[in-house]
C-alpha cells in the first residue's frame, strides 16, 4: 500500500514539472562559454577570429532545434489513451538523444584540451561545439512542450518558469564551478560532459504528459514562480557580493548549499500541496489537449461552479456567444494544429520570425559586446563584469515575468498575447536608444531594459506559437522560429556592431574609445526593434479575433467543469 501511495505521489504533472525544472537548471552551459574559452584558445592555438567562429557554432546548435521538435512529435504521439502512466511513455527519448549529444560534444572538447586525443582541425572543434549545444536544445524542447501540454490554460506561466530556470542555469553552473572547480577550466569542461548528461538521464522518467485538470493548479504554479524569484534574488545577491569581496572557501560552500536547498524546494511545495489534497478532474489525454478544438456544448450561461470566480474575467459568455462559437468554422479549428510546412505557409509564422530576428538578434548582439561597450564608454572592468554577470538575472526576469503577466491579463482582461510582444519590443527599442546616448548611467538602465525584454521574447514566442499553430507540432514550429535568433545575431553582431566598430577604430588602432564607437550601431538596433514591434502589432490585429475565441472557449470549458 505504501509503495502504491508513493507511486501515486511521484506520477503526476507536478513531479513532472519539478523534474523539468531541475533539468533546466543544468542545461545552460552555453552561457558559460567565457569560463573555458581562454583555455580552449591557448591549448588549440586559436586566434580570436577562430574562437569567435566556434562560438557562432555554439549559438547555431543551441537554436537549431527543429530535429528535437520532430523527435518530440514522434516520441509523444497525439492520441487518446491513458498510457501516460506507462514507464516508457513520455518525452524520455528526446532527453536521451540530448544527453548523448551533450556528453559526446563536451567530452571530445575536454579530450582535445587535455591532449587525450590529437588536436582536431577547426572544423572538427566547430562540430564538437555544435553537437554539445544541439543536445541542450533537446532538453529545452522536451521540458517546454511538456509544460505547455500539461498546463494548457496557463501555458504562458509554465513556459516562463521553464525558460526562467534555463536563464538562471548559467549563473547556477558558475556557482558550481567557483565552489568546486575554481581556476580549473579543464575540470569544468569535464563536468559539463557529465552533469548536464547524468541529470536528465536520472530525471527524464518523471517528465511526461498527464491528462488532468486541477482546480488549484494556478496556486501551485504561483508557488513555484515564487521559488524561482527567490532563487533569482539569491543569485543576484551572490553575484554582487562576489564583485565586492573575495569569499573564503567555507563561505562559498555554505552559500552553495543554500542554493541547492532553494533549487530543491519546489518538490517540497508540490508534495505538501498534494498531502493537503485538492480537486483533480481526470480527462483523457486527447480531451485535455484537444479541448480548445472541441465544439462546446450549449449550457446555461447563468450557471457557474462554486470554484469559479467570475470577477477574473472581463466578459462572461452569454448563450448568444456560445451559439456563435458553436457554429465556428472547421477551418479556424484546424488552423490551431498545423505542422511545420503548413505553419511556414502562413503570414503569422514569418511575422513571428521577423520580430524574433529583431528582438533576439539585437539582444544577443548587446550581451556579446557589453564588455567592449563599457570599455569604450570609460566604465571600469569591475562595472562591466557586474553588468555581464547580472545579465542572466535580467534575462530570467523577462522570461518568467512575460509569461506570468501575459497569462494574467489574458485571463482577466482578455488581452491577446501578441500585445505583450509589441510592448516588450518597443521597450527594448528604448533600451537600445539609451545605450546609444552614452549618458552617465545609461548603460546600466539600457542593459536592464534590453536584458528583460530579450528574455521576454523567449517566453512569449513559444507560447504564442502553441496558441496560434497548436501544440501537436509545437516543438518543431517554435524551434524553427528560434532560428531567427542566430540569424539576427549574425546580422547585428557582425554586419552592424562589428563593422561600425572597426570603421570607427580605424584611426585609433584596434580599439575605439568614446560614445561614437557604438552610437550608430545601437540606433540601428533601436530602429530594428521598433520595426519588430510594429510587425508584432500587425500580428496582434491579425489574431485578435482568434484570441477572443480562445478566451471564450476557456470560459465555456470552466463552466462545464
Amino acid at each position: 500500500m505504501e509503495s502504491l501511495n508513493l507511486q501515486h505521489k511521484l506520477k503526476n504533472k507536478w513531479i513532472s514539472t519539478v523534474a523539468s525544472i531541475w533539468i533546466q537548471c543544468t542545461s545552460g552551459s552555453l552561457y558559460t562559454f567565457s569560463i573555458y574559452s581562454p583555455t580552449l584558445k591557448s591549448t588549440q592555438s586559436y586566434d580570436q577570429s577562430t574562437l569567435d567562429t566556434i562560438s557562432v557554432f555554439k549559438d547555431v546548435g543551441a537554436n537549431w532545434g527543429v530535429l528535437s521538435g520532430l523527435l518530440y512529435t514522434f516520441a509523444t504521439p497525439y492520441h487518446d489513451h491513458h498510457s501516460h502512466n506507462a514507464y516508457f511513455d513520455g518525452p524520455w527519448l528526446v532527453h536521451l538523444a540530448g544527453a548523448i549529444q551533450c556528453f559526446t560534444g563536451y567530452f571530445l572538447i575536454w579530450a582535445s584540451v587535455v591532449g587525450l586525443i590529437p588536436r582536431p582541425p577547426v572544423v572538427g572543434m566547430c562540430f564538437f561545439m555544435l553537437l554539445a549545444a544541439h543536445g541542450q536544445s533537446f532538453f529545452n524542447t522536451a521540458n517546454v512542450v511538456t509544460a505547455v501540454r500539461n498546463f494548457p490554460d496557463y501555458s504562458g506561466t509554465a513556459v516562463g518558469i521553464m525558460k526562467g530556470f534555463l536563464g538562471l542555469s548559467g549563473a547556477i553552473l558558475i556557482q558550481v564551478y567557483e565552489t568546486i572547480f575554481n581556476n580549473k577550466p579543464t575540470s569544468y569542461l569535464l563536468m559539463l560532459a557529465l552533469l548536464p548528461t547524468i541529470n536528465p538521464l536520472m530525471l527524464m522518467w518523471f517528465v511526461r504528459i498527464y491528462g488532468t485538470n486541477e482546480l488549484e493548479e494556478k496556486k501551485l504554479l504561483n508557488a513555484i514562480s515564487f521559488v524561482a524569484l527567490v532563487v533569482a534574488a539569491y543569485l543576484m545577491a551572490l553575484i554582487i557580493l562576489e564583485q565586492l569581496i573575495t569569499l573564503q572557501l567555507f563561505v562559498r560552500v555554505l552559500t552553495f548549499v543554500v542554493l541547492l536547498v532553494l533549487v530543491a524546494s519546489p518538490v517540497c511545495v508540490v508534495l505538501r500541496a498534494r498531502e493537503r489534497g485538492f480537486p483533480v478532474i481526470h480527462q483523457s489525454l486527447m480531451s485535455n489537449e484537444n479541448r480548445l478544438l472541441d465544439k462546446p456544448e450549449q449550457s446555461d450561461a447563468g450557471k457557474m461552479p462554486a470554484a469559479h470566480d467570475p470577477a477574473r474575467f472581463h466578459h462572461f459568455p452569454t448563450t448568444t456567444d456560445q451559439e456563435m462559437y458553436a457554429h465556428d468554422t472547421s477551418d479556424s479549428r484546424e488552423e490551431e494544429n498545423l505542422n511545420l510546412l503548413q505553419a511556414m505557409c502562413t503570414v503569422n509564422f514569418w511575422i513571428l520570425f521577423f520580430a524574433m530576428a529583431c528582438g533576439m538578434g539585437s539582444g544577443l548582439a548587446t550581451v556579446n559586446n557589453l564588455g567592449q561597450i563599457g570599455e569604450a564608454l570609460g566604465y571600469s572592468s569591475f562595472e562591466t563584469n557586474t553588468l555581464v554577470s547580472l545579465w542572466s538575472i535580467w534575462n530570467f526576469l523577462g522570461r518568467f515575468g512575460a509569461g506570468y503577466v501575459s497569462d494574467h491579463f489574458m485571463h482577466v482582461r482578455g488581452l491577446a498575447r501578441p500585445l505583450f510582444m509589441v510592448l516588450t519590443l518597443a521597450t527594448m527599442s528604448i533600451g537600445h536608444a539609451l545605450i546609444a546616448s552614452g549618458l552617465p548611467g545609461a548603460l546600466y538602465a539600457g542593459s536592464i531594459l534590453v536584458g528583460v525584454c530579450y528574455g521576454s521574447q523567449w517566453s512569449l514566442m513559444p507560447t504564442i506559437a502553441s496558441e496560434i499553430f497548436g501544440v501537436r507540432h509545437m516543438g518543431t514550429i517554435f524551434n524553427a522560429i528560434t532560428v531567427a535568433s542566430p540569424v539576427g545575431s549574425y546580422i547585428f553582431s557582425v554586419k552592424v556592431v562589428g563593422y561600425i566598430y572597426d570603421m570607427e577604430a580605424s584611426g585609433q588602432g584596434n580599439s575605439c574609445n568614446g560614445t561614437h564607437c557604438f552610437m550608430l550601431s545601437f540606433l540601428i538596433m533601436a530602429f530594428a526593434t521598433l520595426l519588430g514591434s510594429l510587425a508584432a502589432l500587425g500580428l496582434f490585429f491579425l489574431t485578435r479575433s482568434f484570441y477572443n475565441q480562445v478566451v471564450l472557449r476557456r470560459l465555456l470549458r470552466s463552466m462545464k467543469q
